[in-house]
């Protein structure tokens, strides 16, 4: 355990600038949704941006529409706007496929010419990944409360704590989620671009699939393959509550993944 910490703070030093870059940016996001929902307050302009929308379309969202056309829906986007969403997935795969970097460039074999387990490769890109996801998840709830608390109109309606937190729970277990299946990727690949490029490949795929199931039936049938089907932001948003059996989904396939890249990285030829 000591090596694979020592491992840890070894790596931090060459993702760092990622991680505080994309977690500085992000906080600032929710700061600026704030700014935004603060304006559309003052002005009273909500109803006219729900006016603005085509019935057919206010139809199709129900009581969704309602919910994000408020102060409080604006501030809570940043939790599942794509963007964001690609940000982070995008990062965790960075951070998920250090050991296919490692495996390229040949430290690696440095590594394991000392006295140290092959797991703990695993479980230093493990600990790192968690780390990680809850340092830039965490920047984004203090962006928010920070954003209300300095920004927020007289009168506004806050976001309740609840769905805030629960929209971070949410969004970091998808994160683990997709860091867990690019973790298993880079067990078995050489190449870090080959990794990042299958876990992308697959995120994307996977989020077009959630895309296409919720507007057209028949893709409803394999709706379930998709991680971001367990995805229940807009849920917690109208104020439901977060449903255990998704989180434990994307829980467990984060677990499967890191389960299965230790059996691979363990048994491979490096």
């Amino acid at each position: 355990m000591r090596s694979a910490l020592s491992l840890v703070a070894h790596s931090l030093t060459r993702v760092r600038g990622l991680v505080v870059g994309v977690g500085v940016l992000l906080a600032g996001f929710q700061v600026l949704l704030t700014l935004v929902g603060a304006t559309v307050h003052r002005l009273d302009a909500f109803r006219g941006l729900v006016a603005l929308i085509p019935s057919a379309a206010r139809d199709l969202m129900g009581p969704a529409m309602l919910a994000m056309m408020s102060f409080g829906g604006i501030v809570c986007i940043g939790y599942f706007h794509p963007v964001v969403i690609a940000a982070l997935v995008g990062m965790a795969v960075t951070v998920a496929t250090e050991p296919a970097a490692e495996i390229e460039t040949g430290l690696v074999d440095l590594m394991l010419s000392r006295p140290l387990a092959r797991y703990a490769v695993i479980t230093r890109t493990l600990v790192l990944l968690v780390l990680c996801s809850a340092f830039v998840v965490g920047l984004m709830v203090g962006g928010t409360w920070a954003g209300l608390y300095f920004f927020a109109p007289p009168g506004a309606i806050w976001p309740p704590p609840r769905p805030v937190f629960s929209l971070a729970l949410n969004l970091g277990a998808l994160v683990l989620c997709w860091g867990g299946v690019g973790l298993a990727i880079a067990a078995r690949s050489n190449r870090r671009s080959v990794a990042g490029s299958l876990a992308g490949g697959l995120a994307l795929a996977c989020f077009l699939l959630d895309y296409v199931a919720r507007i057209w039936k028949p893709a409803q049938v394999v709706w379930w393959l998709s991680p971001f089907r367990y995805d229940n932001a807009i849920d917690l948003v109208l104020g439901r509550p977060l449903p255990p059996g998704h989180l434990a989904v994307l829980i467990s396939i984060a677990l499967a993944s890191t389960a299965l890249s230790y059996v691979i990285f363990s048994r491979r030829d490096l």
